[in-house]
C-alpha cells in the first residue's frame, strides 16, 4: 500500500484530482445509502443537490490528493488572514485552529507547519490494523505532530498548547460517548466534541477558523482564516453551540467542498 501511495505521489495534483472526480462520481453513483445521506445532508443545511453537486467531485479528490500530501513534495498555500496567526504567536498562550470537513483540511496543517512552527493535530486513528502504520505515519512531516482521539492525544495537545504552540482539530467530527454533547448543526441534534471549548478555555489559546481551499486545475490551496467572535462560553452545551454555529458559517462560504457524505448526525461509537 505504501508503495502504491509512493506512486501516485510523483502524479501531477490535476491529474490526481481529475482521477478523483471519476472516483467520487463512480462512489455517488454505485452507493445509495451515501447518496441518500448525502442529499439529506445538504437539504438539512437548505441545499438542493443541484446547488452542492460540486461536493460529489470534491469528495473524491480529497480521496485521490492524499498520496499527494502524505507523500509527495508540500503544497503549494496561499495565504488569507495569516495576520491573524501571527497576532495570536505574539500573545504566547498558543493557537486552536477549529476546521470543518471542509475543502483539505490535511493542506491547512501543512502550510502552518511549513510557515509558522509547530503544529498538533487530533485524529481518529484508523480502525484496521494494517492501515495504522500507513496512516500514522506518513500524516508526521517536519513540525507536524498528530495526537490521536485518546487521553494521551488530549493531554500531548495541551502540551503543545502549554508551549505556546497551535493545535488543530476537525469539531464537526463525532467523537466518541462521553465525550461531546447534543448541539444543533444546521438545525437538528447532531453529537459535537466538546475538547476544542476545553483546550481554549484551560489554556487561554487564541482560537482561529480555518478552512483550505481546493483551487482549481491543481493549482494548489488557499487557507482562509477567521477570528473567533467574542468569548467561549463556559457552559460545555452553550460551547459546543457556538462551535457549530461557526463550523455552520464557514461550510456556507463554500458548500461545494463540504464532505455532505459524511456522517455527522450518527451516535457515537463507546468510548475506549
Amino acid at each position: 500500500m505504501i508503495a502504491l501511495f509512493r506512486a501516485l505521489a510523483v502524479l501531477p495534483l490535476w491529474l490526481l484530482h481529475g482521477i478523483g472526480c471519476v472516483l467520487g462520481w463512480g462512489a455517488f453513483l454505485a452507493s445509495p445509502t451515501y447518496r441518500r445521506r448525502f442529499a439529506e445532508n445538504a437539504r438539512q443545511a437548505g441545499y438542493r443537490l443541484a446547488d452542492v453537486g460540486g461536493a460529489v467531485s470534491a469528495a473524491g479528490r480529497l480521496v485521490a490528493e492524499v498520496p499527494r500530501l502524505w507523500f509527495g513534495a508540500a503544497p503549494r498555500v496561499q495565504w488569507s488572514g495569516a495576520e491573524l496567526v501571527d497576532a495570536a504567536l505574539a500573545r504566547g498562550r498558543g493557537v486552536v485552529f477549529l476546521t470543518p470537513h471542509l475543502g483539505c483540511f490535511e493542506a491547512t496543517a501543512q502550510g502552518y507547519a511549513g510557515r509558522f512552527g509547530p503544529i498538533t493535530v487530533l485524529y481518529r486513528p484508523a480502525r484496521k490494523a494494517w492501515l495504522r502504520p500507513l496512516v500514522d505515519g506518513a500524516r508526521a512531516r517536519h513540525n507536524l505532530s498528530t495526537a490521536p482521539t485518546t487521553l494521551a492525544g488530549v493531554k500531548q495537545m495541551l502540551k503543545a498548547l502549554q508551549a505556546g504552540q497551535a493545535v488543530g482539530l476537525l469539531p464537526d467530527q463525532v467523537p466518541p460517548s462521553g465525550l461531546g454533547v447534543w448541539a444543533p448543526f444546521f438545525g437538528r441534534p447532531a453529537y459535537t466534541m466538546t475538547l476544542s471549548s476545553r483546550l481554549a478555555r484551560q489554556t487561554g489559546a487564541t482560537v482561529l477558523l480555518a478552512w483550505g481551499e481546493r483551487l482549481a486545475w491543481g493549482r494548489g490551496y488557499r487557507i482562509h482564516l477567521r477570528p473567533w467572535p467574542g468569548e467561549l462560553p463556559a457552559e460545555p452545551l452553550a460551547a459546543a453551540g457556538r462551535v457549530n454555529a461557526q463550523m455552520e458559517a464557514l461550510i456556507r462560504e463554500c458548500p461545494a467542498q463540504y464532505l455532505w457524505g459524511y456522517e455527522r448526525y450518527k451516535s457515537p461509537r463507546e468510548a475506549r
